[in-house]
């Protein structure tokens, strides 16, 4: 699993001008899964499912 900032820098995650980001293959807005036993979150694109992690 990338990073959400790896993501940003190959061009499979797109951040729009209200700094949402959105999966660049599918054009859905990603959504948020938050685990309480692990550090970060993970963002998650509801049409695809590939997940990228957000550490701090």
């Amino acid at each position: 699993m990338d990073s959400v900032r790896q993501g940003l820098r190959s061009g499979d995650i797109e951040k729009d001008v209200y700094e949402r980001l959105s999966c660049a293959e599918c054009e859905e807005e990603l959504d948020t899964k938050n685990d309480p036993d692990e550090i970060g979150t993970v963002r998650a694109c509801p049409e695809c499912g590939a997940e990228w992690k957000k550490v701090g």
